[in-house]
């Protein structure tokens, strides 16, 4: 058996995720949704089933850091949570358009619902050393200036780059 370099080997090692909206929808630049997802890492830490190293929410994906026992199961358990109410957030706003593109996306094997908020996996990369998670909260914090939404990493709201600054974020995260 091969190993794949995006399968979750080693669940209590810190991987680096990416879960990004089908067809790159720009589904996070409704704050309700973004908090959507703020409140489910919330949950994830607040029960002990997750341990967030850092993050960032941008309009159309998100990247995070986080280990946990089972890690596989708790990304699953995120998306297909976050994906429930966030699709509940949009049909109580009857935003038909965001709805459409959600359906018309879904793959043909996803009998159980009528639409599909996330691309399938989450390409984790295990964090092997401290050099490499630097390197991937340098990516991840970053992203929104070569966006060119902000000037510094901390200036964009949903991220962790605060945290890191010793400064108070949306979400506590790990930062040692």
């Amino acid at each position: 058996m091969s190993r794949d370099r995006y399968t979750i080997w080693e669940s209590a090692q810190p991987h680096f995720l990416t879960c990004t909206v089908v067809d790159w929808l720009p589904v996070f630049s409704r704050p309700e949704a973004a908090q959507v997802v703020l409140d489910s890492w919330r949950f994830l830490l607040a029960n002990h089933r997750l341990t967030l190293y850092g993050y960032v929410v941008m309009e159309n994906h998100l990247h995070f850091i986080a280990s946990s026992s089972d890690l596989t199961a708790e990304v699953k358990n995120f998306k297909s949570f976050t994906a429930r109410r966030i699709i509940d957030f949009l049909e109580q706003r009857a935003d038909a358009r965001l709805l459409e593109r959600l359906g018309w996306f879904k793959l043909r094997h996803k009998s159980e619902s009528r639409y599909q908020l996330w691309q399938e996996g989450s390409h984790p990369q295990q964090i092997t050393g401290d050099e490499m998670m630097l390197q991937k909260l340098e990516y991840m914090h970053n992203n929104p200036v070569r966006r060119g939404y902000v000037d510094v990493p901390e200036h964009w709201r949903y991220s962790s780059a605060r945290n890191y600054l010793g400064r108070p974020g949306l979400i506590e995260v790990t930062t040692s």
